[in-house]
């Protein structure tokens, strides 16, 4: 059994325990997961032990090559309108009251009501019932089978083979904007399919805001947050290194030096059966003793794999416990207001004994 066959019949399993009848996955990621298809527009449907898979005709042959344990169907209407009338046409011949899921984190209220819209021109509306599902197909994409980790772990190995020569670029009257250009252009000539996300280049001031964008002001003199990431084979990678842009004073080193503190300290309590929360608690214990911790203000991390954010998330009050298979990234930073900031962040697959940090990249504190 293929790995798109034995995800399509775990989601099917799950669809039987819940006792639905039919199903329809909107959200790409998911589609992307369960049978292969990397477009733009399409909507796979469970209903009665069988599947298909509807898009448009821009994707007639991509799907027809792409697309994996689930026959295609290509027309005019919109994808929702003919999985809504396939499904319907499956549910008029049915005697009991049916159950159709659909995917109430990703279909929007517009969606969900032109698809009940087109049920009704077939099935009375007595006949069925929409049921709002959350988290069945995330709760099989959060732990990672083989393939994905070696996407991920390829992804990963090319973002950090492209950070020597975003290194080389950096210089003090580069601009941040044109040093996110140098970086991406470095990822796209390294074979990188497109960013993880929107690059963040922050100096100086700019590196206190946690979300920074690019501006067209100089690198100048100070921490330079580098935080990017690639998609290699439809998997996302996500690091970030700090460096330090003249000569750092004592109280820049001190912070640096917390931050790697608090990041490695995360890093190691990373393992099977570790809460999230724990986690994130084992870094902000070590900010909290170098009297950092206020300026840390966003989560550790997050899991990564089709999309740049996945569960779980490591912040406090996460009791999820950490599996075999999870890739989570561990990132604390310290911002401070007016002055600066410091981010070190790593991707880390959770091992049956412990961990695995997948980012190549060294940590120790460079100066330019």
């Amino acid at each position: 059994m293929n790995n798109f066959a034995r995800r399509l019949t775990q989601v099917e399993r799950h669809l039987e325990a819940q006792r639905l009848d039919a199903f329809i996955v909107t959200h790409l990621a998911n589609i992307r997961y369960l049978c292969g298809f990397s477009g733009s527009s399409g909507v796979l449907a469970f209903s009665g032990g069988e599947r298909r898979f509807f898009t448009d005709g821009r994707y007639t042959e991509q799907a027809r090559t792409e697309v994996q344990g689930a026959p295609v169907r290509v027309s005019s209407l919109p994808p929702l309108v003919h999985a809504a009338q396939w499904i319907a046409g499956r549910e008029k011949r049915s005697r009991s009251v049916s159950r159709t899921g659909i995917e109430a984190e990703h279909a929007t209220l517009a969606m969900q009501t032109r698809f009940v819209s087109e049920l009704q021109r077939t099935v009375p509306r007595s006949r069925f019932r929409i049921i709002q599902t959350t988290g069945a197909v995330e709760q099989f994409r959060i732990r990672k089978d083989a393939e994905e980790i070696k996407r991920i772990r390829k992804a990963a190995d090319l973002a950090s083979s492209i950070f020597p020569g975003v290194i080389r670029a950096l210089d003090p009257r580069i601009t941040e904007n044109d040093l996110a250009a140098e970086l991406e252009h470095l990822a796209r000539r390294a074979g990188a399919e497109k960013m993880s996300f929107e690059t963040i280049v922050a100096a100086g001031r700019h590196s206190a805001l946690p979300h920074a964008r690019p501006t067209r002001e100089r690198v100048g003199r100070g921490f330079v947050v580098l935080d990017y990431g690639v998609i290699l084979g439809g998997y996302c990678s996500d690091m970030t290194r700090t460096v330090y842009a003249g000569r750092a004073d004592k109280k820049a080193r001190e912070v640096y030096s917390a931050v790697l503190e608090a990041q490695l300290a995360g890093v190691s309590a990373v393992g099977p059966g570790v809460k999230a929360q724990d986690v994130d608690a084992a870094a902000r214990k070590v900010l909290r003793k170098h009297k950092l911790d206020k300026y840390f203000t966003h989560s550790l991390g997050h899991g990564v794999g089709i999309e740049i954010h996945e569960a779980p998330r490591l912040a406090k009050g996460q009791t999820q416990r950490l599996e075999a298979g999870m890739v989570i990234t561990i990132e604390p930073g310290v911002y401070i207001p007016g002055k600066g900031g410091v981010r070190i962040e790593d991707m880390v697959l959770v091992t049956d004994t412990g961990h695995e940090v997948l980012t190549p990249t060294p940590k120790e504190l460079l100066l330019r």
